[in-house]
């Protein structure tokens, strides 16, 4: 069985003989790799034709500071200006699209189709010609700066609008139903409710082209656009080490790309960390450990303590599912007494008696020294019988049922049957 450390869940772990067998052929490649690259390296060492391509003479003209600061950098430069301009026209480009792809009305839905799928079928590399030659015979500064940008707004637009598309025809059914159900019509619900889900999706997406743009800039020196690459084989036209600065011109590629693609993996967690409920459990009164369905637990724990501080132990329904369903006694619930926690009576009527004393001893009635008052019953007869009616009276037996007879069996003296 895969354990719980990363290991897919599509297949079985490999047993003891498998995994033998996969560091045996790791073993094999790695040795194969390093051969590979020993003879890749003694070939440049001595190569049939030319002088040694190792040779530090080649390559410190490629690493120096003058290349750097003449060639590498206004090259890196002019391919992240060209790359920014173009994803930000791709994105707008491909979000109008997207949405004309879905709106309602045939006309426009089929237009924007038309131009996504000419945009998607045309290489890069002819509609850069193409404008490149165009802007040069209208007469527009920096061609073949244009040309690159506009083309790589035109294929990667397209792009895009692919992308919100499918991101709104992935959202549930329920967003535009619901949406629908609230009065606003189709295209509002497109505008206001979906396709601000699908930009929030698709924005790790649109990041990740980021990357496709840069690489696709390289395209820009055929037109003789100085981007990264047209700058690294300048220099190496001048030294004659071509090789070498094409090499650091690749390194710097890679380094800009992994970047931009850590971005795109962290942009994701940032996004749903910022979008997440908090996590911070609230306090729970008592009968919200009681009672875990309760609707009103939250608030309930911030309500004031009754009786001086004591603890709520219930607090009275009013209104809510459990008030409905479960048919709570207001009294008992006042009095904070609970038939399932029959403690919770004592301690409610401690508190009780601490502020609503009751007297201990009995009540005497004494007659006035000055004679009856006026309205009362006088001392003798009348005042004894007015005592007796004050006295509180002895609990009367309650009456047996009319057939409860012979100890309750229900039955006559003659025991043959029953007396109902």
């Amino acid at each position: 069985m895969a354990s719980a450390t990363g290991e897919s869940v599509l297949f079985d772990a490999p047993g003891p003989k498998a995994l033998k067998r996969i560091r045996i052929a790791n073993w094999v490649a790695g040795i194969i790799f390093v051969i590979v690259l020993v003879l890749i390296l003694l070939r440049l060492h001595n190569p049939p034709d030319g002088e040694n391509q190792l040779s530090w003479e080649l390559w410190k003209p490629a690493l120096d500071g003058e290349a750097w600061s003449d060639f590498y950098l206004p090259g890196l430069w002019a391919t992240i200006r060209a790359s920014l301009l173009a994803v930000v026209g791709a994105v707008l480009f491909g979000l109008i699209l997207g949405v004309g792809r879905l709106l309602p009305n045939v006309l426009l839905r089929g237009v924007c189709g038309i131009v996504v799928e000419f945009c998607r079928a045309v290489p890069v590399l002819i509609m850069m010609i193409f404008f490149w030659r165009a802007f040069a015979f209208i007469g527009w500064d920096s061609p073949s700066y244009w040309a690159v940008v506009i083309s790589l707004v035109l294929y990667n637009g397209s792009v895009i609008a692919e992308l919100v598309r499918s991101g709104v025809g992935n959202l549930p059914n329920g967003q535009r139903e619901a949406s629908l159900a609230l009065g606003l019509t189709r295209t509002q619900s497109l505008m206001q409710v979906e396709v601000p889900q699908a930009i929030f999706a698709m924005l790790p997406a649109a990041v990740t082209q980021l990357v496709v743009v840069l690489k696709d800039t390289a395209l820009g020196s055929i037109i003789m656009y100085t981007d990264l690459l047209q700058e690294s084989r300048r220099l190496g036209s001048m030294y004659f080490n071509i090789l070498q600065t094409l090499v650091v011109a690749a390194v710097i590629y890679f380094i800009v790309c992994a970047a931009l693609s850590k971005l795109a993996e962290w942009l994701p967690t940032r996004m749903q960390e910022r979008t997440m409920a908090p996590t911070e459990a609230e306090p729970l009164a008592p009968i919200a450990i009681m009672d875990p369905s309760n609707v009103n637990q939250i608030a309930v724990a911030h309500e004031e303590q009754p009786l001086g501080g004591m603890q709520r132990l219930y607090h009275v329904h009013h209104r809510g599912t459990n008030a409905s369903i479960h048919k709570w006694r207001a009294t008992r619930y006042q009095q904070g007494f609970d038939e399932t926690h029959p403690e919770s009576q004592h301690v409610v009527s401690a508190a009780r008696d601490r502020e609503y004393p009751e007297p201990t001893g009995e009540f005497q009635l004494v007659q006035p020294p000055d004679g009856p008052l006026p309205g009362t019953v006088g001392a003798g007869a009348g005042a004894a019988e007015a005592n007796d009616e004050l006295k509180p009276k002895a609990k009367s037996k309650p009456k047996k049922h009319p057939w409860r007879r012979n100890g309750g069996t229900g039955r006559d003296n003659d025991n043959t049957k029953p007396a109902f």
